[in-house]
């Protein structure tokens, strides 16, 4: 009987294929941060501006990346086109803004303000040494044709990232 049993459940072990999935994991941590050093704050030079230049009472906002690897990343800053929460609005809003560059860790980082270029509202900086970099980045919105912006608050949003070359 054993000698019958034996060949069989050999043949059908062998006729059956077993298999496992494997995975293989990793994890990849950026070299490049982006923090707000410098909140933005708009002042209000007059009922019909809101503006982050000093002068006029407010305050630019001030980005700091980090780049751990040179040559590896671009840094896009878009400075603001819209409001993300504010009163009610029934007129158009004309925008202005800038993303420059401020300081640096490492000689030639400078040549960051000569070589950026600006799409639209996005500025976008090759990042081509390591180290830490400083960005200022301005906004103004003026409403329709010197109309007084509604009583209220207003914020409006930079969108400042790391892409990887």
């Amino acid at each position: 009987m054993i000698k019958k049993i034996t060949p069989l459940i050999f043949l059908l072990s062998t006729s059956y294929a077993w298999a496992v999935n494997s995975p293989i994991t990793g994890t990849v941590q950026a070299s490049c941060s982006i923090v707000t050093t410098t909140p933005g704050r708009y002042g209000v030079p007059n009922i019909w501006k809101l503006s982050t230049t000093p002068a006029e009472g407010g305050q630019p906002a001030v980005i700091k990346t980090t780049i751990g690897t040179a040559d590896k990343y671009r840094v896009t800053i878009t400075h603001p086109n819209s409001f993300s929460s504010s009163p009610s609005l029934s007129d158009t809003i004309s925008w202005t803004g800038s993303s420059v560059y401020t300081s640096g860790s490492a000689s030639g980082m400078s040549a960051y303000e000569t070589g950026k270029t600006l799409v639209g509202n996005t500025t976008t900086f090759d990042m081509t040494l390591a180290g830490t970099t400083f960005f200022t980045v301005a906004s103004s919105a003026s409403y329709g044709y010197n109309r007084a912006f509604p009583s209220g608050s207003y914020t409006a949003q930079i969108v400042a990232e790391c892409i990887a070359k």
